[in-house]
């Protein structure tokens, strides 16, 4: 998933392979997955559905508008060419799947994605990380005395977090070359 687009795009076809969804619950569920410090806004969530319906991968009906409402409510479905295409992207495991926010949608639907291609993408997201953590103490290590100390404070931080990561995706790791 090499865009924002593409990264959106999965979402809303596991999201609707689970089943029919309006587009108010589509972004509230993003947004429980994406977490509240993503903005998801209608103006980018409508527009990606609209390119999904004309590539054929999603379908749209209308729910007759509840009582308190003039509006009705349009619910979305995933077509057959939509869960075609949505198997391929699970099927496959690349680069890009192990990158910061890749590796977090497709962690979020890892459940379709095939064993091998699961152990794939954490091994990949496990090297990444194993590298940015190595790059990050490097930094820290040649940091001049007197250097930023909120700067220095920041690279810990980010450190910390990307060790607490590793240890993680090591337990994943194991964990699916158990099962």
């Amino acid at each position: 998933m090499r865009s924002r687009t593409a990264a959106l795009e999965f979402s809303l076809l596991a999201l609707l392979s689970q089943g029919n969804l309006h587009g108010y619950e589509l972004r509230k569920r993003l947004i429980a997955i994406y977490g509240p410090f993503r903005a998801l806004s209608f103006s980018v969530l409508y527009p990606q559905l609209r390119r999904m319906l004309e590539a054929g991968l999603i379908e749209e009906s209308k729910l007759a508008a509840p009582a308190l409402s003039r509006r009705s409510r349009i619910i979305y479905a995933i077509s057959s060419k939509g869960k075609k295409h949505f198997a391929a992207l699970t099927s496959q495991a690349g680069p890009d799947d192990w990158d910061d926010e890749s590796f977090e949608v497709r962690f979020a639907f890892f459940s379709p994605t095939p064993p091998t291609n699961r152990l794939q993408i954490l091994e990949g997201r496990h090297r990444r990380l194993v590298d940015k953590a190595e790059v990050l103490r490097s930094e820290i290590a040649k940091s001049p005395k007197g250097a930023d100390k909120y700067l220095t404070e920041w690279r810990n931080h980010s450190l910390d977090s990307i060790e607490r990561e590793i240890i993680w995706l090591e337990e994943m790791k194991k964990n699916e070359r158990e099962s």
